[in-house]
């Protein structure tokens, strides 16, 4: 080692043997870190040329000065470092070793620097002689803790944004399926209302044409036949021509008469009016299983419990859902058997019906395109009501409606 590769000062330099203090040199010299060495009077006793070289002075020249004035003079802010607060001094003073990471260093030509640094006493036996110092530049490690704490603010900032405007999107979102369905509800009650209107109209109006026609028909059969008596062959043979005529016609304005029925039948039930739902409900049961040659397992289970009428909107949304619920069956379960069963839970009512059929998986009545499911949910909604669907391949369907009772 050169003999100015590590700087003593002449009255700090302890009584070492050469090899040693050799040694000490090469060690201290080897390494990046800056480092000296203070007396108690904070005096520098020896330095490194990499301390040296970040504080911007040759080694001799820092040798007996005063470290703390040199160095440690003033915050990062420019404003004063008392040397009675300094963490490096307090080492030798109190005895307390300190590691700092959030100071700055001073060079010669007044520029700072942030720093690392340590600081341990020197102990001879029990007495502090000094302290000795060890120091890196962090200005790259801060300025990247700088631009990773501004990129995780700006990360925040995005994120939060982001999860604003998710936030405001879902709401509107929200507010456009809570108006969807409330007019669909709208559309559903008038689209009901019109078919009870036309459903009227049509027994009032058509259904009386009807029945005048036919009795109009029925009284020139029975005028012709009164009159044959006297009639020759020709014109006996043209009266029961137009009576044949009169009795097709009969029979033509009978099945026009049915399929009135039926027509009003479909639009509005008549036995809903007249007999309130849980009648048209085993009626409509009954229609189905005599349409579909299905056996049918009619069994209220109200224990003794009155069924209470509904209003008039939530008595057609029942009697609705549960023609889907049989139409269900009907196209897709190839049963034999379906089940009905009516109960009361608490206020709740829950119209179920089951069949025997292939069943499908649960997922089956949860896709986008299961119509009918979503169909009888969206009836349902408005009224507090629920659909539940029990299912498996191969072991038949069960869909329950469950709506609370006013």
């Amino acid at each position: 080692m050169h003999a100015g590769s590590l700087q003593l000062s002449a009255t700090g330099a302890p009584a070492i043997d050469p090899l040693w203090r050799d040694q000490l040199g090469l060690l201290l010299e080897s390494t990046g870190e800056g480092v000296f060495g203070i007396d108690l009077a904070g005096h520098c006793m020896f330095i490194n040329r990499a301390a040296a070289r970040l504080l911007g002075w040759e080694a001799g020249q820092v040798l007996g000065r005063n470290m703390h004035e040199l160095t440690h003079h003033s915050h990062a802010d420019g404003t004063h470092y008392p040397d009675v607060a300094c963490p490096i001094f307090n080492a030798f003073r109190q005895g307390l070793p300190c590691r700092i990471d959030t100071e700055v260093f001073w060079r010669r030509d007044g520029g700072s620097f942030p720093v690392e640094y340590s600081s341990h006493p020197i102990l001879d036996g029990r007495d502090v002689r000094g302290a000795v110092v060890t120091f890196v530049d962090i200005t790259d490690r801060k300025r990247a803790r700088d631009a990773l704490q501004q990129a995780n603010a700006e990360l925040a900032e995005a994120k939060s944004a982001l999860e604003h405007r998710v936030a405001e999107r879902t709401r509107e979102l929200t507010l456009a399926l809570e108006r969807q369905r409330e007019l669909a509800a709208y559309s559903d009650q008038v689209r009901e209302e019109e078919r009870t209107r036309i459903a009227r109209e049509v027994h009032d109006e058509l259904g009386s044409l009807l029945v005048a026609l036919r009795m109009d028909v029925n009284w020139l059969d029975k005028r012709l036949s009164e009159q044959a008596a006297g009639d020759t062959g020709d014109a006996q043979a043209l009266r029961e021509r137009m009576r044949s005529k009169c009795r097709n016609m009969g029979r033509l304005i009978e099945n026009a008469v049915g399929n009135v029925g039926r027509i009003i039948t479909d639009l509005r039930p008549t036995i809903l009016d007249h007999q309130g739902l849980w009648a048209a409900l085993e009626w409509q049961a009954g229609e189905f299983v005599r349409s579909s040659e299905l056996l049918l397992d009619w069994a209220p289970d109200l224990a003794g419990q009155a069924l209470p009428e509904l209003p008039d909107r939530a008595a057609m949304a029942v009697f609705r859902i549960f023609q889907e619920m049989l139409s269900n069956v009907g196209r897709h379960a190839q049963a034999t058997r379906v089940g009905v069963r009516i109960g009361l839970d608490g206020g709740v009512l829950r119209l179920s019906v089951q069949d025997n059929g292939r069943g499908a998986a649960a997922e089956t009545f949860e896709a986008p395109t299961a119509y009918g499911v979503l169909g009888m949910r969206e009836r349902a909604r408005p009224f507090g009501g629920r659909i539940e669907i029990a299912a498996a391949p191969g072991q038949g369907c069960a869909v329950t409606l469950c709506m609370p009772l006013p």
